[in-house]
């Protein structure tokens, strides 16, 4: 999605710097990747001036540190100097396969036990990379793909209100920009004064799904039907029915307001509010798939009404409770393929299977990242509708 003038306009904000904090290592690697070739097709007028003495380098990678203690305790070392740099920090706090040592315990075998990090030990580790740079950066930014306490954005009687305390922390450390993509609820921004913005893969989900397909899913009302998995993301498939030209339906969650299960009241049935989806194709939309019970039993009740091919879009993929039981949901019918990006971490054994689709969003990134670096517009990654219909256009000529 290369929206930008091949002739510079504005100068960079500063030098750039890319810094993952561990596990974001292979995103922060095809980032730097992409942003080298974009700044490869440059036309600068001035390439002698001061403005742009290191602009044109084969790394944007910092060498960064992040040591730990017997006791567990931790730290952030960077090794470069960062003095007058406009620093990114890019962030998956939902990396699991990241271990540490602690207080040698060790397991049955005698062998050092590793202790995989948690969303928190990640969050402590962008801490630590703002500590280190202790002034020295001319500008810290943070691209945190799936929002650190996202889906705690909001207080009922005594809870803690966690995502509104960490961005707070982030604003009160000296972070100036915040983004992240499809945030569970972006008024959460509201908690902050500085820059934040909640990007969509709209534009990357649709043409994944077209590729997938081999061209045969056909964007109109007769034949597709866009459907929100809940009343939460409508606004996501409001936007997705605009662009394709497509019905919208939803479904209504309905729950168990008596009880608690794993932090929220469950989910007794899924309501289905919309029109006849008897042999339509039906996109379901949704930011995240977490233990997956909800959307699996979404796919259920679709094809209770008959619906065509089923095609799942989730940002992120946690599948915390294991793939098997969309494994056997996959051979049960249920559904046809399920999109992920890879904004955050995807184990092998998923990456592997038939029914998943990785939707690699690196260049999306690097392109926002490019332009922050040059305080230009973000309004074409923002709301790329005019991108998605010229697609649609060029996709309906085929």
């Amino acid at each position: 999605m290369q929206t930008q003038s091949k002739t510079l306009t504005r100068i960079p904000k500063g030098n750039l710097g890319l810094i993952p904090i561990r596990g974001s290592e292979a995103l922060a690697k095809k980032i730097n990747d992409s942003i080298v070739r974009i700044r490869e097709q440059y036309e600068i007028d001035h390439e002698e001036s001061i403005h742009f003495s290191n602009y044109l380098k084969d790394s944007y990678l910092l060498n960064v540190e992040f040591p730990r203690f017997s006791s567990g305790e931790g730290k952030c070392v960077i090794h470069d100097s960062i003095r007058g740099y406009d620093l990114f920090i890019i962030a998956d706090c939902f990396n699991y396969s990241v271990t540490y040592h602690i207080n040698d315990l060790r397991n049955a075998n005698g062998e050092l036990m590793d202790v995989p990090m948690s969303p928190d030990n990640h969050f402590a580790d962008v801490k630590r990379i703002i500590s280190a740079c202790a002034g020295k950066a001319k500008r810290i930014n943070v691209i945190m793909p799936m929002l650190y306490e996202g889906r705690q954005h909001k207080r009922t009687l005594r809870e803690s209100m966690d995502c509104a305390v960490a961005l707070k922390e982030l604003e009160a450390m000296g972070v100036e920009n915040i983004i992240t993509f499809d945030a569970h609820d972006p008024r959460v921004q509201n908690a902050i004064g500085i820059g934040f913005e909640s990007v969509s893969p709209t534009y990357q989900m649709i043409k994944a799904l077209a590729k997938t397909t081999q061209n045969t899913i056909r964007f109109n009302p007769e034949h597709t039907m866009m459907i929100s998995p809940d009343e939460g993301g409508m606004g996501r498939c409001v936007y997705y029915s605009q662009v394709l030209g497509i019905n919208l339906g939803m479904f209504y969650k309905r729950r168990d307001y008596t009880r608690v299960e794993n932090g929220r009241a469950p989910i007794i049935a899924h309501e289905f509010l919309g029109s006849d989806i008897e042999g339509k194709d039906v996109i379901v939309a949704d930011d995240m798939i977490s233990s997956g019970d909800s959307m699996i039993d979404v796919c259920k009740q679709l094809k209770g009404l008959k619906a065509g091919r089923i095609f799942v879009f989730s940002t992120f993929g946690l599948f915390s409770s294991g793939i098997k039981r969309f494994d056997e949901a996959y051979e049960q019918g249920l559904f046809d393929r399920i999109f992920t990006t890879n904004l955050i971490y995807n184990p092998d054994e998923l990456l592997r299977r038939e029914w998943h689709v990785s939707v690699d969003m690196s260049k999306y990134c690097s392109l926002i990242i490019n332009a922050l670096n040059h305080d230009d517009t973000l309004s074409p990654y923002l709301n790329p509708m005019k991108k998605i219909q010229s697609y649609i256009s060029t996709y309906k000529l085929k």
